[in-house]
């Protein structure tokens, strides 16, 4: 069994790689080691994220994909996340959640029984739809009020529009200059590999 960790952050501004301690100690806790880091900046509502789907592609029967939270993995629409779920599935892979006690105990699956396991799989598997379809909920609702919001201040005539991350766009530049690859520079920086194949085709 491989530990597969997957950190998310919707924008640019934030930072992807926050909850990498947090992950390691958990792994650690439960005398496990994270494998692979798979890092990227992309809203969790999309379901084609390169990060992710390079995750779901290098995963085997039995690994494990650790996240923080259940909303770093999914705030997508019902038909989307019934279909992430199933390719989980259908590899034979577990979700542990810091935040879900119940899926804790997959990550000492290998001393469960047959019967335990499927137990342990029905409960998860139903906590995280209950779970994922609060993450959607939430985030249709910060949308909206995002929304309100910059309707009021077009109103108000106070509405700039989003301004670019400045910082992120000088970091990116400068690693490209010194010859690093694209998904380097995505993971060093903290952001998509789709953002800084934007920003080298500027330069």
């Amino acid at each position: 069994m491989f530990v597969r960790a997957y950190l998310r952050a919707s924008t640019q501004d934030q930072d992807a790689s926050r909850a990498k301690s947090t992950l390691e100690k958990f792994s650690e806790d439960a005398n496990k080691q994270v494998a692979n880091w798979f890092i990227e900046n992309e809203s969790g509502a999309k379901a084609e994220r390169p990060e992710l789907l390079r995750l779901l592609h290098d995963s085997q029967h039995g690994d494990v994909i650790l996240v923080e939270s259940v909303d770093r993995l999914s705030r997508l629409k019902r038909d989307d996340w019934e279909s992430l779920r199933a390719t989980i599935n259908a590899k034979g892979l577990r979700v542990v959640s810091v935040d879900l006690p119940t899926s804790h105990a997959a990550m000492n699956s290998d001393n469960n029984d047959e019967f335990t396991a499927r137990m342990l799989d029905a409960v998860n598997n139903m906590m995280l739809d209950m779970l994922a379809a609060i993450a959607r909920k939430d985030y249709e609702q910060r949308r909206e009020r995002q929304k309100q919001g910059i309707e009021k201040a077009k109103i108000d005539g106070k509405y700039r529009g989003r301004r670019a991350n400045k910082v992120v766009h000088e970091k990116v530049h400068a690693l490209l200059e010194k010859g690093f690859s694209v998904r380097k520079t995505a993971e060093i920086v903290g952001c998509a590999p789709s953002t800084v194949q934007r920003l080298r085709a500027t330069t």
